[in-house]
C-alpha cells in the first residue's frame, strides 16, 4: 500500500532509487544529489562520506531549508558534526540515514509541507569508498 503520491505540484519528489541512480519526478540522475522540496535538483560533487568538506554543507544552506536530510550511501555512516556546523549553528535540523531510508523520509516531510532537502549520495559501485 503507498502512503505517498509520485507527484505533489510544484514540489520535488524522489519516485525511485537504486543502487546507482535516484529519480526525482521522471528524470534520471546518476550522480550525488541536493533536493530541495522545490525548484531545481542539483549535481553535489562528493560521492562518499570521505570527500564530504564544510563547503558541500555551505551549498546545502543556501537552499534555505528548516530540515536536512542526508544520505550516506548504501549504508548508514555518521560524519563528523563539523562539517556542518553552518546547519547545526543556524538550528537547522539535520538527520543522517543511509540513502534509501533519506528518499523514503524526505518523500514524507515534503507531502507535509516541510521545507525540506535531501543531500544524497550516490556513488558508482565499482567506486564506492
Amino acid at each position: 500500500m503507498k502512503f505517498q503520491p509520485d507527484t505533489l505540484p510544484g514540489t520535488n519528489v524522489v519516485t525511485r532509487h537504486d543502487a546507482d541512480a535516484l529519480w526525482v519526478g521522471n528524470t534520471r540522475f546518476t550522480h550525488s544529489l541536493l533536493v530541495p522540496w522545490r525548484g531545481e535538483v542539483l549535481a553535489w560533487p562528493p560521492q562518499a562520506p570521505a570527500d564530504l568538506t564544510e563547503a558541500h554543507f555551505e551549498a546545502v544552506l543556501a537552499l534555505a531549508p528548516e530540515v536536512v536530510i542526508f544520505g550516506s550511501g548504501p549504508r548508514l555512516q555518521f560524519i563528523k558534526p563539523a562539517l556542518m556546523r553552518a546547519l547545526i549553528d543556524r538550528r537547522i535540523g539535520v538527520e543522517t540515514m543511509d540513502t534509501a531510508a533519506a528518499c523514503r523520509t524526505y518523500n514524507v516531510l515534503v507531502s507535509e509541507g516541510r521545507s525540506a532537502v535531501a543531500a544524497l549520495l550516490l556513488a558508482p559501485l565499482a567506486g564506492y569508498r
